[in-house]
This record gives C-alpha cells, sequence and structure tokens, in this order.
C-alpha cells in the first residue's frame, strides 16, 4: 500500500481513484492508514462479501488473501495480482 502511496500524484493525474479493501473494521483500517501513512481510503469488507465475489477468500484463514485488481471506469478488470507482490 505504501507504494501506490507514493506514486498517488500519479494516479490522480491520470484521474484514477486508488483504495484498499479489508476485512477488518473501518476503525482498524483507519488505524491502519493512519499508521503506516496512507491517505487514500481502505474500505471495510467486516461481511467477506467482496473478497468472496471477487474469488480472494481463505474459508479456512477466514481472510482476505492479498491481491491488486485494476479496474477501468466501466468496472471491467483489466489487471490481477495476487500473493504477497500485490
Amino acid at each position: 500500500m505504501k507504494a501506490y502511496q507514493a506514486d498517488i500524484a500519479k494516479f490522480e493525474a491520470n484521474d484514477t481513484q486508488v483504495f484498499g479493501l479489508s476485512v477488518d473494521s473501518p476503525f482498524a483500517n483507519a488505524e491502519f492508514a493512519k499508521q503506516i501513512g496512507v491517505t487514500f481510503p481502505i474500505l471495510s469488507d467486516i461481511k467477506h462479501t467482496t473478497v468472496k465475489d471477487y474469488g480472494i477468500y481463505n474459508e479456512e484463514g477466514g481472510y482476505g488473501n492479498r491481491a491488486t485488481f485494476v479496474i477501468d471506469k466501466d468496472g471491467i478488470i483489466q489487471h490481477i495480482t495476487e500473493g504477497n507482490g500485490a
């Protein structure tokens, strides 16, 4: 997430929105964003709906796997990176 923050001006200049998603609570996400110094929103998927819809939910562990999705203005996924590099 810090890498995205470091390039936030480039994203904004290209009319691109950056946000994070976590299965943690909104309070925990806000605190995490503060700790790592990101200014873009980290959304809460506390009911695990989105991580399940995107196929990155780890049933056994009860969390969303790390992934980066590039979604265009029409809502079409253009690229997915999964794992620690995400």
